[in-house]
């Protein structure tokens, strides 16, 4: 590992050589991928180079040790070794860490969709709620969200929706949030308070650019149309919804919130391409996993992650064994208890794949 830190070392110093030199300040491009490279390598090597100067006050200290004839001295001298070896050993697990391969779409903005599964209205309703836990999240956090489209039903549910969170590492905290959330409770409708158990499908997609899917114009059939909801004079007044059909895919993305159809194309294309781009990373993932069972998946939509107990207040992550009783906080956005959780476990999985490769 000390080897391949090493590497990382000289590769960054490199890459500050590169950014100092004026040809570099008028190419742009090669600025930015500088730039990204740095960012990427600087907490490896800032943790490297804290523990290369543990391990000079260490051996410092050793050699002090020899030399001293006062006992206070020795306890002093001993506690310091100490302490450095201490030092050592978390900075070895927290570059291990470091070391570790990683998505390369965890900086990346989120496509969300929440769709309605089993359960009619009830399931509708309860995918509303999931939609304001998000929103509330992302505004805790500082994220921008900004809704992509939307199927209400009469009672304020959504038969699906979808929305981007426009935040730099979005992808890295949310994408665990995919999978089938099931929720128990008692509907408003019913009359002899029997619980019902419904589910919401929830898709993190990570936002793709142009050059990382190639869509074939040819390979679009895009229709506009008015739009239909809420929207007071602008409803059925222009044709400014707009619907895309990629036929090689049978992929369908809508999107109408905008009033420019404009815009609403360009958000349409954005959820196209980001669906297209699941495709293949999910072809991936699973290759991936038939080699090597991970215990926390972000590939599998058919997999039931998370319970939602009404009556005994309680939130249960299945994947890890998390359970909060925070349950109104938890509906109000305060997830991220749980978010930690979950990369935390992902960590571990991967730190003991790794081992195990070694």
């Amino acid at each position: 590992m000390l080897n391949k830190l090493a590497e990382i070392e000289i590769k960054f110093e490199n890459t500050e050589k590169e950014l100092a030199l004026p040809e570099t300040a008028v190419n742009q491009e090669k600025f930015r991928d500088l730039m990204k490279e740095h960012k990427k390598l600087s907490p490896i090597v800032e943790k490297y180079r804290e523990y290369k100067r543990s391990c000079t006050e260490l051996e410092d200290a050793q050699m002090l040790l020899e030399d001293a004839d006062d006992a206070e001295m020795k306890k002093m001298i001993m506690d310091e070794i100490a302490m450095q070896k201490e030092t050592q050993a978390a900075l070895v697990q927290e570059m291990q860490i470091l070391l570790l391969p990683r998505d390369p779409n965890d900086d990346k903005n989120v496509i969300m969709e929440i769709r309605a599964g089993a359960g009619g209205e009830e399931a509708a309703l309860f995918a509303a709620t999931l939609y304001r836990m998000y929103s509330m999240y992302a505004e805790s956090m500082g994220w921008k969200t900004e809704l992509m489209s939307a199927g209400e039903t009469e009672l304020g549910g959504y038969r699906e929706i979808s929305f981007m969170v426009n935040a730099e590492g979005a992808y890295s905290k949310l994408k665990f949030e995919s999978g089938v959330h099931r929720v128990q409770r008692v509907p408003e409708t019913e009359t002899q308070g029997r619980i019902h158990t419904s589910t919401v499908t929830v898709a993190v997609l990570p936002e793709v650019e142009d050059i990382e899917i190639e869509i074939r114009p040819e390979d679009l059939q895009i229709e506009t149309c008015k739009s239909s909801g809420a929207g007071g004079q602008h409803v059925n007044k222009t044709e400014s919804a707009i619907r895309i059909l990629h036929k090689p895919s049978g992929i369908v993305v809508e999107c109408q919130e905008e009033r420019s159809q404009f815009k609403n194309r360009d958000k349409a294309m954005k959820m196209l391409r980001a669906k297209l781009y699941d495709i293949e990373k999910t072809k991936q993932d699973n290759a991936i996993a038939s080699e090597r069972k991970s215990q926390v998946g972000t590939g599998d939509r058919s997999q039931k992650i998370r319970t939602y107990n009404f009556p005994q207040s309680r939130i249960t992550d299945h994947r890890i064994g998390f359970t909060t009783h925070n349950f109104d906080g938890f509906l109000d956005g305060d997830i991220d208890e749980m978010i930690c959780a979950l990369i935390a476990a992902d960590t571990a999985e991967k730190l003991k794949g790794s081992a195990n490769d070694n």
